[in-house]
């Protein structure tokens, strides 16, 4: 399968559809079925304890795969998330921005289904996993 999608239109695209996230996120890389998002993470994303909190971690599971499927079918904004779980493994460090590497296990007409590793910035420990399903429109 051929990327549709890069990076840089990637980012383009959350700017124009999405200015409300695109300054907390940015998309690193897109590879066929796969691609890495930054959580640039600020004072917002924190919670207590001085850590990111979950909702944070959750929205760069959720864009990792919103990227990676748009990544491979273009510019469909309508593409939504239909089921999530994350696993909350190990504590991240407040000062760090976090990545998330999503890969696809099945892309078809209707569905994309994947999942995403969390981590610290220069830190291959996995701080979160998530798996994600996104429903396609119909007419992309």
């Amino acid at each position: 399968m051929q990327v549709k999608l890069d990076a840089a239109a990637l980012n383009s695209f959350m700017h124009a559809e999405f200015p409300q996230v695109a300054a907390q996120f940015r998309v690193e890389s897109v590879m066929p079925m796969a691609a890495e998002v930054r959580l640039l993470v600020g004072d917002m994303h924190l919670r207590p304890g001085g850590t990111v909190s979950g909702p944070s971690m959750f929205a760069l599971a959720d864009l990792a795969i919103y990227a990676v499927t748009l990544g491979m079918i273009g510019p469909v904004a309508l593409a939504v998330t239909t089921n999530c779980s994350i696993d909350f493994m190990r504590k991240p460090e407040a000062g760090r921005d976090l990545i998330g590497t999503a890969r696809l296990h099945k892309l078809g007409k209707t569905l994309a289904v994947g999942d995403v590793l969390i981590r610290s910035a220069g830190s291959e420990d996995v701080l979160a996993r998530a798996s994600l399903t996104y429903a396609i429109p119909p007419n992309r």
